[in-house]
């Protein structure tokens, strides 16, 4: 039998929370919605390049969102520069389909050492930037990273619903 993504229960936002629970449960929530947008689906569906002439599919942004959270938290705010991608020159490009349960694994096991990293750290410890010679500090981490799922999360609501008609949000 072919694999296929989990159904995944969302994370649940509250409603009034301090600034640092704000921004990770939010971070949370679309974690949880990218992988949410994708369950049930084969791991040929999840390669699918379903809106052509866009080589775009939905295990490529997985792919591309385990490599952001390694890039941002465990790369710059952790300061492990020399860790390498995830998936060097090919994060949506090299999506393919027999690879699908393995790179969720890599997605989930990214956002857990992501978690890990946030673990006791205050949003306004700076860190240096891997690509320039400026400092940034954790907030703006956390509300790049909450910008960059909330694009691919609208990418995801495409293809999700040119593969098999499914919508939702």
């Amino acid at each position: 039998m072919a694999w296929t993504a989990p159904d995944v229960t969302r994370a649940k936002r509250q409603l009034i929370n301090d600034e640092p629970e704000t921004l990770l449960g939010f971070l949370d929530h679309h974690r949880s919605t990218l992988l949410w947008k994708c369950r049930g689906l084969t791991g040929q569906q999840l390669a699918d390049r379903a809106i052509p002439p866009s080589g775009l599919c939905l295990l490529g942004l997985v792919r591309h969102m385990a490599d952001m959270e390694r890039y941002w938290f465990r790369r710059s705010v952790a300061g492990m520069a020399g860790l390498g991608d995830v998936y060097p020159g090919g994060d949506f490009d090299q999506a393919a389909a027999d690879q699908a349960e393995a790179d969720f694994a890599i997605f989930e096991a990214e956002c857990a050492a992501a978690r890990e990293v946030l673990t006791g750290r205050s949003l306004d410890d700076l860190f240096s930037h891997p690509g320039g010679d400026f400092q940034l500090d954790v907030r703006f981490a956390c509300t790049h990273m909450i910008e960059e799922y909330a694009r691919h999360n609208g990418h995801a609501d495409l293809l999700r619903e040119r593969i098999d008609g499914t919508v939702g949000h």
